[in-house]
């Protein structure tokens, strides 16, 4: 989530960082070498560049792990009508508030996955545009 927002909707916020694998993660480190804080050299975390996706749904907005869940599987498939789309970058989908329980009383009603699926697309999109 350091790289920033990029979309943001009611429920949903898209974050996006651009993965560096310009800088090489060395073999291994030589013996005469600081390992202390001054030591510190940025590596990229694997020398992979395609688009990566990850879900945060804090218990915080979704009570019950199947809500959590539900709204997980939403995201991945989704994302995936998208993933061709997107930059080459790591992207994190966060719930940043939750679905009200009085409207969407079952945890996996068809009418808040339809809600879901249909706020992730307006999500997917405006980070597109």
């Amino acid at each position: 989530m350091a790289g920033g927002t990029v979309s943001r909707t009611t429920h949903f916020v898209l974050h996006r960082l651009a993965l560096d694998t310009s800088v090489a993660a060395p073999a291994a480190l030589p013996a005469s070498s600081s390992t202390g804080p001054e030591s510190y050299r940025p590596q990229a975390l694997f020398a992979v560049q395609d688009v990566w996706l990850g879900a945060l749904v804090p218990k915080r907005w979704a009570k019950r792990a199947v809500t959590r869940n539900t709204i997980k599987r939403q995201i991945y498939n989704v994302s995936a009508l998208f993933e061709t789309r997107l930059p080459q970058a790591a992207h994190v989908v966060r719930l940043r508030t939750g679905f009200d329980r009085k409207q969407f009383f079952s945890a996996t009603s068809e009418v808040l996955k339809l809600a879901v699926r249909t706020e992730l697309e307006q999500l997917f999109s405006k980070a597109l545009a």
